[in-house]
């Protein structure tokens, strides 16, 4: 775990390759920031997870394409999304000028109130 006070934008210079840090996390419960610099997902390829994910997008911009509805989001800072269990989704784009900080939170899959 890192340390107990941090900041979601420190460190934020381009990499080659999407950054994913879990900041905490318990009882099936975790919580992560990614960092995109124009990252997206590989062709074809579809996440198809077994837990519910509530994701936001604190600076920068991406576009996510969904399966079972089929649709297209655009996510710009402040925006979040819901993906049910095995919602099939993917990154179409990030913008590569800029960080995109994702803060993703995962779920166990399980009834809701």
């Amino acid at each position: 775990m890192p340390d107990p006070i941090a900041n979601l934008y420190a460190d934020l210079l381009p990499q080659a390759a999407e950054r994913c840090e879990r900041l905490a996390g318990a009882a099936g419960v975790r919580i992560e920031r990614i960092v995109s610099w124009g990252q997206a997902s590989p062709p074809d390829y579809w996440y198809d997870q077994d837990e519910a994910e509530w994701v936001a997008v604190l600076s920068g911009a991406a576009r996510l394409r969904l399966r079972g509805p089929d649709e297209s989001v655009s996510l710009a800072p402040g925006d979040w999304l819901w993906l049910a269990p095995h919602r099939r989704h993917r990154v179409e784009w990030t913008r590569p000028d800029v960080a995109t900080v994702w803060l993703a939170v995962y779920l166990p899959a399980g009834p809701s109130c």
